[in-house]
């Protein structure tokens, strides 16, 4: 199954300390996972992509984020390894797919942009064939044109209503990004701020549980999404139930992300109480449990342009309160999608 990894920091990382020189970077957890097993999908081989924001503005290239996908597997694509020791950023989005429908296509890859906005999704939208079309038809043309994939359409023979109990992963994402456009007073701002952003992926939640709803889908979508200007990061782990759980996303906070042994041993630094690094992943990239904190299932994740860290909740019908006895979420759901595992292997 899919994964992601979000790097917002102070000072920028070169891309490699991030993506291939670690030894349980996002590439490696490609095919080596130790904390979400997937038996249906064991290697995350169907392409992968990296979204950037060069370190200095420069008037000429404008403010838009940098993207290099590959449909070929992650961990054997020399470009990328090539660009990942030459590239610096000080935010970066990172995705690794593994598909079980959807076709192999540089458009399919997370993660989309547009204009200065990137986006990346980790889950599906049950039975997506089926409430497509309603979708669609509430979208400005300027979201609606944006999908350049052709994921999911309904002129894509291989899904049918028939399919529609099946949740896709992958074949939505593009469009959950259309809809989150639409929420936007302008998507082609030149500026957002972050409750703008935070907004538009509320209300972005909210419109594919009111659809879900108004077609009786019987079964919860899984909507951890993830959204940057360049400046604000807003990332979501969210599951339409209030039964189970959603699949699993960590962060990470410190002054430093280095190496400490060989072999691609990493660690996050905490030197003092500054936050200068702070990172968002469905698998943690370390095995120091110190190193992450598990975000909550039905929060949202803001990282505000101060680095202001904010784990919000996501309250409607699906939000159940730690404090509510019955609070605890059965795991079966997710772990046979392979979105979360029993028990994370983190040192202690």
């Amino acid at each position: 199954m899919c994964r992601f990894v979000i790097y917002k920091g102070t000072s920028p990382v070169q891309l490699s300390h991030l993506l291939t020189r670690p030894c349980h970077s996002i590439i490696n957890q490609a095919f080596d996972s130790r904390l979400r097993l997937d038996r249906r999908r064991p290697m995350n081989g169907d392409g992968f992509g990296v979204g950037w924001y060069d370190s200095v503005y420069d008037e000429e290239l404008g403010s838009q984020p940098c993207i290099f996908t590959s449909v070929t597997p992650a961990w054997n694509n020399i470009n990328l390894t090539r660009l990942a020791e030459k590239i610096k950023s000080p935010l970066v989005f990172g995705h690794v797919r593994a598909t079980t429908a959807g076709s192999l296509s540089l458009d399919n890859c997370h993660p989309f942009k547009h204009g200065k906005l990137m986006f990346m999704h980790n889950g599906g939208i049950a039975e997506w064939p089926t409430i497509k079309r309603s979708i669609q038809k509430t979208l400005p043309d300027v979201a609606y044109n944006m999908v350049q994939g052709n994921t999911g359409t309904l002129a894509d023979s291989r899904f049918t209503v028939a399919d529609s109990h099946i949740v896709h992963p992958l074949i939505d994402s593009e469009w959950a990004f259309a809809v989150f456009l639409s929420k936007l007073a302008d998507p082609n701002a030149k500026s957002f701020t972050s409750h703008e952003l935070r907004q538009a992926m509320l209300d972005t939640i909210s419109t594919f549980n009111h659809f879900a709803q108004e077609f009786n889908v019987p079964e919860p979508s899984l909507m951890n999404f993830c959204v940057t200007d360049g400046e604000t990061v807003v990332a979501t782990r969210y599951i339409s139930s209030r039964r189970d759980e959603a699949a699993s996303l960590w962060f990470s906070s410190g002054t430093a992300f280095s190496e400490y042994a060989q072999g691609g041993h990493y660690r996050m630094a905490k030197a003092d109480k500054r936050e200068n690094i702070i990172m968002i992943a469905s698998e943690p990239l370390t095995f120091e449990k110190a190193d992450w904190m598990e975000i909550r299932t039905n929060h949202m994740m803001v990282i505000t342009p101060k680095f202001n860290v904010l784990q919000i909740p996501i309250i409607d019908e699906y939000y159940v309160s730690p404090s509510d006895p019955a609070s605890s979420r059965a795991t079966e759901f997710v772990y046979g999608k392979g979105l979360l595992s029993p028990a994370p292997l983190l040192n202690q």
